[in-house]
């Protein structure tokens, strides 16, 4: 887990023909994140399909129910062996206690705390008077409480919740954007220097990446800046 750096989230604009955005990054250190577009349009079998590739899976789905239905779905999860599956941290601390229990074998689980297409105002639809930031600290808290191995978060948060977490939890970041790239329907981004160097452990990345003219050289430029990263942690 602690090797991939980046899970390269597979968008509906490569959905079609998956292993073959992936071949050219057969040889890098990353791994594949699969989410509800490509799990519902092809299956489970993707899973084993993208592992036999070499890849290590994060099974995106982020399951969110009443505790014994998240339980199911996380053990039928972790028969299809992903490195690592979520759930959504607000489903509550018995939720998260049930999924971290029925989690089995080398399957690592994670909570999702505040999406990182939300902001404040999207917050306040759901009655909570929190910001992201405080919002994003609680849940980590709970989550971290409640059994699970870390959280998704966004860059902007990766700091307080290793601050508040510790050195061996999982703190995976979406909203990453190279310099000058396109934000796209994310709010709280940062790039992928300024990701690791706050504290994240592994950064997703979709459109940089897949949708590049040479997705290996846009991953090997996005690792140097994580090795560059981590050089001065």
């Amino acid at each position: 887990m602690s090797d991939v750096r980046i899970y390269v989230a597979l968008t509906s604009d490569c959905i079609s023909d998956a292993m073959k955005v992936l071949k050219p990054l057969r040889e890098l250190p990353v791994g594949v994140k699969i989410g509800l577009e490509l799990f519902v349009k092809e299956g489970p079998g993707i899973v084993g399909e993208i592992k036999d590739a070499g890849f290590p899976v994060f099974l995106d789905l982020k399951f969110h129910d009443i505790p014994h239905t998240v339980a199911g779905a996380v053990k039928s999860a972790c028969l299809l062996e992903p490195d690592v599956i979520n759930v959504h941290a607000s489903g509550g601390r018995a939720m998260m206690e049930a999924a971290a229990l029925a989690c089995t074998g080398k399957t690592k689980i994670i909570a999702v705390t505040v999406l990182t297409s939300m902001d404040k105002s999207d917050l306040m639809l759901l009655g909570s008077e929190f910001n992201p930031l405080a919002a994003v600290e609680s849940l980590a808290g709970a989550a971290r409480e409640s059994g699970l191995h870390g959280v998704v978060c966004s860059p902007l948060e990766a700091s307080v919740v290793r601050r508040i977490a510790g050195e061996d939890f999982i703190i995976i970041t979406p909203g990453v954007r190279p310099e000058g790239y396109d934000a796209g329907d994310q709010k709280r981004i940062m790039t992928p220097f300024e990701a690791i160097k706050e504290g994240a452990t592994s950064l997703v990345v979709g459109r940089p990446i897949t949708g590049a003219a040479d997705p290996a050289l846009a991953a090997e430029a996005i690792l140097q800046e994580i090795e560059e990263a981590l050089n001065l942690q």
